[in-house]
Parts: C-alpha cells; structure tokens; sequence
C-alpha cells in the first residue's frame, strides 16, 4: 500500500501539491489553518484536497490552528458532506480494504493535544478527559493518527531542549502498539521513528518559520509484516 503523509500546511497547501505523487491513501495530520478563524480558509483547502488527483483514498484530522472544527462543527460537517473524495476524522475509526493483501486496515484519527497557548482541541496535560480521549483509541487500531506527538517520539521543538509530547498518549501507544503513527503539531521534529512496534512519522512539512522545508512522506508500506520501503 502507498501512502503519503503531510501536516501542518497552515493555508501553504499549493506549494506542496508538486511534491504527491499519488498513491492508496493520503493522510493530513491537522493544522490546514492559520489563525483558524475564517470560514474561507477551511473550505480552500477542503476543496484544494478534495481535488487532488491519484489518491484513492483522502483522510484528514484537525490540529490547534484549525479552531473552527471545533467552534463551528455544525458548519463545517455541513460543508464537507459537499466534498465526496475526502473523510474527516475526529475521534472516530475509518477501515480502509488492502486489496492487495485483502484484509481491512484499521485508521483512527484525533485531534487532541495538551492545552497549548488556549488554541484549538486543547485538553489539560495529563487530566481525565484527556485520558478518556485515548482510551477511546479500538485496540485493533493500525494506523493512528492524532495531530501532537506521543512523549518521547518527535515532539522536541527547535528552540528548546525538553519533550512537549502527550505522557498519557505515550502510554496508549505504547499498550497499542500500531503499526503506524503519525502527527504533526512540532515543526521543529519532523521525521521518522522505529521503535521496533511502530512506524513514528512527525509529518510536519513547514518549518518553525512556516516555510516549506519538508517533502511529504511517501511510503509503500506492507500491513503484514509492517515493512515499509520510503519513495523518494
């Protein structure tokens, strides 16, 4: 299966569409907004996704910067049932079918991270709602996606020497052990790391200046054996 990653495009979505090359699935780790405010801005980049082409299936969460998902989520699920090629997750569980392995890959997406400068889908650092929200995770998850980073995993920002990630997430996915995580949210760690369960793609494609630096990852990924061949 061939995925692309991308995250935290913060409205700079064109810059990067050169850079897909098309694929089973591609995945928006959050933070598609600015300030998150403007109607205007979530429905450009809900059309720019929805008309991207070579993609069999597009899937994406909300981040921080993507209020509106959360202060007007009447609206903006009105708004997306408008668009037919793209699925929104938040809290909630999509199976996708590999035909190629014929079996059902199991993704999650949310858009939680602990309280951060009062913006979007914030929650307080190691509290019970929080812990709620990853429990909620199904056990049988394959590809989680969430838009922070776990403790430990990417979650160093560029100008500072200390972990930022979710300790409470960290132990979820540490019991769940999914194949695949990947989440955004600290421009300043994207990357990838194995753990020897899981797949960790900070897919964060700006930098801390919000300049394009990082290409999408685009990898073939085997569910099975839980390989994956990076495509440059």
């Amino acid at each position: 299966m061939k995925i692309t990653f991308i995250s935290d495009t913060h409205t700079r979505h064109h810059e990067i569409e050169a850079d897909l090359p098309g694929g089973d699935l591609l995945v928006h780790a959050g933070d598609f907004m600015n300030s998150g405010y403007h109607k205007e801005d979530a429905q450009h980049f809900f059309e720019w996704f929805n008309g991207i082409k070579g993609y069999d299936k597009k899937i994406f969460i909300a981040g921080n910067h993507d209020r509106i998902m959360e202060t007007n989520s009447p609206w903006a699920k009105t708004e997306l049932a408008k668009f037919k090629t793209i699925d929104y997750l938040q809290d909630e569980s999509y199976a996708l079918y590999d035909i190629d392995r014929d079996q059902s890959i199991k993704i999650y997406g949310s858009p939680w991270q602990p309280e951060f400068f009062n913006w979007a889908f914030n929650l307080p650092r190691n509290g019970k709602e929080m812990q709620m929200r990853w429990d909620a995770i199904p056990d049988d998850t394959d590809i989680l996606i969430t838009h922070g980073p776990a403790y430990g995993y990417l979650d160093i920002p560029g100008n500072k020497n200390m972990h930022v990630g979710c300790e409470l997430l960290r132990e979820r996915v540490n019991v769940l052990q999914p194949k695949i995580h990947v989440f955004g949210h600290i421009h300043g760690s994207a990357g990838y790391y194995f753990n020897g369960h899981t797949h960790f793609i900070n897919a964060s494609v700006l930098d801390e200046r919000y300049t394009y630096m990082n290409l999408p990852v685009t990898v073939e990924w085997d569910a099975t054996t839980n390989e994956i061949t990076w495509i440059k």
